[in-house]
């Protein structure tokens, strides 16, 4: 009775969707027919499976070898395989006498940062992004003295105005003090 009721309903399906159906079926069945005892699916399997995925929105109705959330996963896994590969640092290499000039520039100018160099970099025709200079800074050259050195420097020169504001009082209307 089920299966005259599903010959049935085929009728009602459109000429892509029971062609798909049949294509899938044909696929899973061309799995079981390999010699192993159990069923094996390889890349290409997976990857019929992905575009079918794609293509047809009852790809699930067809499956029956391995689980959706299985077809699903594998799709989870090459899209992270793709971003992963995508995300290496494939970028354009720069010249080893673009950096020889970074490095100059840092020295003869200690208090040029990494925006100021890129900007002079940018106006001697080099095409380099302000954040490659700002990486070669940080990976390449020695770090300036020690940071608590530079805050007893910075203590020292500003300790007028340290302790005047420490003494600042504000009295109000009725001579009560902020």
């Amino acid at each position: 009775m089920l299966t005259l009721f599903a010959y049935l309903c085929a009728f009602l399906r459109t000429r892509r969707a029971l062609g798909l159906e049949i294509l899938a079926l044909r696929q899973q069945v061309g799995v079981l027919k390999r010699k192993h005892p159990r069923p094996r699916l390889n890349n290409l399997d997976r990857l019929f499976w992905l575009a079918l995925r794609r293509l047809w929105s009852r790809w699930a109705d067809a499956l029956v070898l391995v689980k959706p959330e299985t077809v699903v996963g594998w799709h989870r896994a090459g899209f992270r395989l793709y971003w992963r590969l995508r995300s290496r640092g494939g970028g354009r290499k720069v010249g080893g006498d673009v950096f020889e000039i970074v490095r100059r520039m840092a020295r003869e100018n200690p208090s040029w940062g990494a925006p100021r160099i890129h900007g002079e970099l940018l106006k001697l025709g080099f095409e380099i992004s302000e954040r490659t200079v700002s990486r070669y800074l940080a990976r390449r050259l020695p770090r300036a003295g020690d940071a608590a050195k530079n805050w007893l420097a910075f203590l020292k020169n500003h300790r007028e105005a340290i302790g005047a504001l420490d003494f600042f009082t504000v009295p109000t209307v009725t001579f009560r003090l902020l």
